[in-house]
């Protein structure tokens, strides 16, 4: 809006100051021009007919202007010395029939205003140069493009400053909002002047903090009843070993039974244990981290597993890190991968942006786009989910190592395989200090 206005004041300010400044110098010189031909009109001229050159040198003022007469079909010239022949035919033929006439040419590389009276016996010519007012317009458009670039800029400014400025309300909403997406339900809005803002902040704040409780209290139950569920577990899991170790002696139908028991306690036996672990509390301790080597922490979760690829890319920074979450993050993605994906078949450790990237790759179909984000929620098997044959899984293993990538302020997301297969990335951010 600055650059548009600006540009039309400018616009309009070269107009009339460029009207005016030609129209000035046109009429001056025509002035002069007329006052030059009486003159020459009336001088006396010497018996030959020939006008005084004295006369002539005065009217040319020095040498800027040109002055020249034609009598009788010859020129006499005074002044800068110009090409009489290159002036334009319409222009002396004005003044031969009588009338007046003047015109802006280019002679010699120069601007010049030609003015043409008629005399009674011949032609009278005044060239007057443009120079000055040429270089004074050339300036003035300097000016005034310079005038508007300029305030494009401070208007751009300007403009970027206020809008920041009255956004900042919006851009906070939208980064606390974006921050309570991830799972930061510690965000909150700063308290508000406005008086249209203000309750906007207060409604905010105040469904966050009733979000974060029943979020928290769900992780209580959570983990309260994984506790409480510990102890009948323990006795049904020692119950059924003494079954297992009988099992020759029952016959076929009890022991498919206790086979169907067997796998069915121990499935349970470990949602109760990473329903514990996901209950607590998502924050890392900042005792638990260390400056470490992810390569090394890789390679140790991966010491019972020789068949899958270790591929080391480049040389990744250290990270600071919980250990034992890690480590755990990278057995539930290889166990994950086991169990629906036909196994492992690579895990990458490599440099990225931001830190250190760990990639798994599996040998599954892979996983569509629409369930790479639902996969990572608690209880979601993909398309498995429901069925009573799945492999064992709880639907917690993805969740957990969501939440332990969370609490190190990482990213984890999924992609396609180069093999075929899918492709779990997890981001972790470098050391800052």
């Amino acid at each position: 809006m600055s650059l548009a206005i600006t540009g039309l004041l400018a616009a309009v300010t070269w107009k009339l100051a460029s009207d005016f400044l030609v129209a000035k110098r046109e009429q001056g010189a025509t002035s002069q021009a007329a006052i030059d031909a009486r003159l020459v009109q009336d001088a006396p001229r010497d018996p030959a007919g020939a006008d005084s050159e004295g006369l002539l040198t005065g009217l040319a003022g020095g040498g800027d202007i040109t002055v020249a007469v034609r009598r009788a079909g010859t020129w006499t010239t005074s002044g800068h010395p110009i090409d009489v022949d290159a002036l334009p035919d319409e222009l002396l033929a004005l003044a031969n029939s009588g009338v007046a006439a003047r015109q802006r040419v280019i002679l010699g590389g120069i601007p010049v205003l030609a003015v043409a009276l008629p005399l009674r016996d011949g032609l009278y010519l005044e060239l007057a140069p443009l120079t000055e007012l040429d270089a004074t317009l050339r300036f003035l458009s300097w000016v005034l493009v310079v005038g508007v670039g300029v305030s494009g800029l401070l208007g751009l400014a300007l403009g970027g400053w206020a809008s920041t400025r009255a956004l900042r309300p919006l851009t906070d909403l939208r980064d606390a909002a974006a921050r309570m997406a991830a799972g930061d339900l510690d965000a909150r809005l700063p308290e508000q002047d406005d008086a249209d803002l203000a309750p906007l902040a207060v409604t905010f704040n105040r469904t966050a903090e009733d979000l974060q409780r029943r979020v928290r209290r769900d992780v209580r139950f959570a983990g309260d009843v994984s506790h409480e569920l510990r102890s009948p577990l323990t006795t049904l899991v020692n119950a059924v070993a003494v079954l297992r170790r009988r099992r020759d002696d029952l016959p076929l139908p009890a022991r498919q039974a206790v086979d169907l028991l067997d796998a069915d306690v121990h499935r349970f036996q470990k949602m109760v244990t990473e329903l514990l672990e996901i209950s607590r509390d998502e924050q890392i301790d900042p005792r638990d981290l260390e400056v470490c080597d992810v390569v090394d922490v890789v390679a140790h979760a991966l010491a019972t597993r020789p068949d899958v690829v270790l591929d080391v890319r480049g040389s990744p920074p250290q990270v600071p890190v919980d250990r034992r979450r890690l480590d755990r993050v990278v057995m539930n993605l290889v166990e994950n991968a086991e169990q629906h994906a036909g196994g492992a078949v690579r895990v990458g450790v490599a440099p990225s942006s931001v830190g250190v990237r760990i990639e798994v790759d599996d040998a599954g179909p892979g996983i569509p786009v629409e369930l790479r984000d639902e996969v990572f929620e608690r209880f979601s098997r993909g398309a498995n989910a429901g069925r009573r044959e799945d492999s064992g899984g709880t639907g917690l293993g993805l969740a957990l190592v969501a939440r332990h990538v969370r609490a190190h302020h990482g990213r984890i997301h999924i992609e396609d395989s180069p093999a075929g297969g899918a492709r779990v990335v997890v981001e972790l951010p470098r050391c800052t200090t």
